[in-house]
């Protein structure tokens, strides 16, 4: 689906959509449980529906109502080998590094499909584990297949790749009939999702300890308790309403937890930065998904925006770095790419122009609240691409004010 966008500035109320990064983690935990679980403010993007279809083909069940889940775990039962599960993981790179170790604790493996970029996107991490404890991998034509047992011990990798393959484990090990530590061998990157994974562990009673001596994690045994919760709103998709904010729209928010685990909700904090002139500089390491929405309130302030260690979102839908870049120029913004960044030139005016989404929801999320600030139309090719984190963004686009015209 391509759209036109006629530019105005955008007006009125709006309330973001459920995080999907806390609701592919409760789903997790309560198909875990040993019992039923009720999800709240439960949404269905493309995302969402992977995880539960994974789960599903792991043994939990689940129904919906309105905007509610309830799910009924497996109980962290563990079954004998038999036909290794099939995993479509569909575009969610969340839904495959969570589910791989998972797969390993219950079924003793799984065979994993997806789409897109997804199954191209770095899972060495685990290889690397998985030739130490003598668990098997084969990956070929868009397929994984991984077979073994995990055990109690210790778990050594990278935290400069991606925070998933830690919360992989930390949902996975307790599951196992020892304790375990998992340890990272650099800096830990995007702590505040791992964080936001041990609320959601203690919130189904299970213990997981950080050791600052250790750089890494204490994770005890333990059976998964049923739970009642409430998905509170996304910070990545508020980011959004907050660049076009930036852009001189007149928008609040509501809905939005204040003290929230959510490292995106650093954007409050950038967006002040970015509302003052002169040059800003802005480390991403924390909040990488960030940088569509940040790059678009800095096309046009007063002064330059340095964006850095960043080189994670070239592995994302797309090349993030690139396509971010792209998307602005392609606007008429001013923008130099690096290897682990970007720099964004203030702008007076972006003329418009036209927009490859390049089948990421964030690049075209990015360039539809860009274009409130454009002199002319804004043309955006592949703008489906908002299903897989929220489907009803351009229903709240034109509710706001917006003028689109599908194509």
């Amino acid at each position: 689906m391509d759209v036109r966008i006629t530019p105005r500035r955008l007006s009125g109320v709006v309330t973001p959509p459920p995080s999907k990064s806390l609701a592919h983690r409760w789903i997790l935990a309560a198909s875990l449980a040993a019992g039923t679980s009720t999800i709240k403010n439960a949404a269905f993007s493309e995302d969402i529906e992977a995880t539960l279809r994974c789960m599903k083909a792991l043994g939990a069940s689940w129904e919906s109502t309105e905007n509610r889940l309830r799910v009924s775990g497996i109980g962290g039962e563990r079954r004998p080998f038999g036909d290794p599960p099939q995993f479509d993981c569909g575009e969610s790179g969340s839904t495959l590094r969570f589910l791989i170790p998972l797969a390993l604790a219950v079924e003793g493996g799984g065979v994993f499909t997806g789409r897109g970029r997804l199954m191209e996107r770095p899972q060495q991490p685990y290889f690397d584990l998985f030739d130490q404890k003598g668990v098997a991998y084969a990956q070929r034509d868009g397929v994984l297949a991984v077979r073994g047992t995990l055990t109690p011990g210790e778990y050594r990798l990278r935290g400069d790749v991606s925070s998933q393959f830690f919360t992989g484990l930390l949902m996975a090990l307790p599951l196992l009939d020892g304790p375990s530590v998992v340890l990272s061998t650099t800096k830990l990157e995007s702590a505040s999702y791992v964080s936001m994974t041990m609320g959601v562990l203690a919130r189904a009673g299970v213990q997981v300890r950080w050791s600052p001596a250790l750089n890494g994690f204490g994770v005890e045994p333990g059976v998964y308790a049923p739970f009642e919760e409430t998905v509170e709103a996304d910070w990545s998709q508020a980011a959004f309403w907050y660049a076009a904010i930036a852009l001189g729209s007149n928008l609040r928010l509501r809905g939005l937890k204040g003290q929230s685990a959510q490292g995106d909700a650093a954007v409050v904090g950038h967006h002040k930065k970015l509302a003052l002139t002169g040059e800003v500089k802005i480390n991403l390491s924390d909040c990488p998904d960030l940088l569509p929405p940040l790059a678009v309130m800095a096309a046009v302030r007063r002064g330059t925006t340095r964006f850095t260690h960043a080189a994670r979102l070239r592995l994302k839908e797309s090349d993030r770095l690139t396509t971010v870049a792209q998307m602005l120029k392609a606007l008429g913004g001013a923008v130099s790419e690096e290897e682990d960044g970007l720099t964004v030139y203030g702008v007076s005016t972006l003329p418009g122009g036209t927009v490859d989404g390049a089948n990421d929801h964030r690049i075209v999320m990015a360039a539809a609240i860009a274009a409130t600030r454009c002199q002319g139309p804004v043309t955006i090719r592949g703008a489906e691409a908002v299903k897989k984190s929220y489907p009803g963004f351009w229903r709240d686009y034109e509710d706001l004010g917006g003028a689109v015209h599908v194509l």
